[in-house]
């Protein structure tokens, strides 16, 4: 089922150097707001104290974060955790006091602005373990961009798996940089959000990549630019609804998720805005730089010779 129906090939690969150049430029960018500016790293990375607290009704956020402001915690976060009358608190770590102490005066200070304030937990995150999570997140981005690549290659081709991972690279660079140029923090729920974007991206990819290989069999006297214009043009109409849809559920989450899923919505708001842009332009047009070719995806069959084994 089509609601979208186009009737002429749209000419995506007409504008492929168009779409080379703001690449290039957003890649670029965002490599130099991460390498200048670097990341605001949440308390799940560098470390801190993490209260849990609970009150007889609803909580007012504002409230509790107006009185960590005035004890000069205006970094703190602060969000919902579970229900309503659940709070939790990440503090980010004072060296010149200990985690005790911070949690001690933190409490103290919410008690005087509403005695109904029970404590529920407390946990101090260190900067080692943070460090390991950091780490155990790159090589996770690594392990599935392996992967990536792998898959594609093997269903594909492996110019196809080339393309795939640089598109859905480009996408991970263009999230971390956004982060990095607006200074928004950096979790633990955001490198979630990024893992997977990687895989939906990626799916966005197999659509086209599987198309391409089924147009190369049907119109097999076409060039390799209108195969690839027809395929995209052919998957358009699902990537409107799949997209459409997707983005629908994530801007909700964005606009009334509350804080604890702004950032998560957030990252995979930009991130699925780039992946349409980067399997249509970037991994279609690097599958064109890197010379594809009929012969690539569709084996060619030899016809015996008629005289083939006959004795003379």
């Amino acid at each position: 089922m089509e609601f979208f129906r186009f009737n002429h090939n749209i000419p995506f690969m007409r504008w492929r150097r168009v779409g080379a150049v703001i690449s290039i430029v957003t890649f670029a960018l965002s490599i130099f707001f991460i390498t200048t500016k670097g990341l605001n790293l949440g308390v799940d990375f560098t470390g801190g104290t993490v209260l849990e607290v609970s009150y007889n009704q609803a909580a007012d956020l504002e409230r509790v974060r107006g009185v960590l402001t005035d004890l000069g915690m205006s970094d703190a976060s602060v969000q919902n955790f579970g229900t309503s009358r659940e709070v939790l608190i990440r503090l980010p770590i004072k060296t010149e006091v200990s985690s005790a102490q911070l949690s001690e005066t933190v409490m103290s200070a919410l008690r005087q602005a509403d005695s109904s304030v029970e404590m529920k937990r407390v946990e101090f995150v260190g900067p080692q373990v943070g460090a390991e999570l950091l780490e155990n997140g790159a090589l996770a981005l690594l392990f599935v961009s392996l992967g990536i690549v792998a898959y594609l290659a093997v269903r594909f081709e492996w110019k196809f798996g080339v393309s795939g991972i640089i598109a859905n690279l480009h996408d991970v660079v263009i999230i971390v940089g956004c982060f990095a140029f607006f200074q928004w923090e950096f979790s633990l729920t955001v490198l979630a959000a990024i893992l997977a974007i990687l895989g939906y991206s990626v799916n966005e990819s197999v659509v086209i990549f599987d198309r391409i290989r089924e147009n190369f069999r049907k119109y097999r006297k076409a060039s390799i630019t209108e195969v690839i214009d027809s395929a995209i043009t052919e998957t358009m109409s699902r990537t409107i609804i799949t997209h459409g849809s997707t983005q629908m559920v994530v801007i909700a989450m964005l606009l009334f998720g509350g804080e604890v899923l702004h950032y998560f919505a957030l990252a995979l708001t930009i991130g699925i805005l780039f992946g349409i842009y980067s399997s249509i332009m970037v991994g279609s047009s690097i599958i064109m730089l890197l010379g594809v070719k009929r012969e690539d995806l569709v084996k060619i069959e030899k016809k015996p010779l008629e005289n083939d084994g006959a004795v003379v």
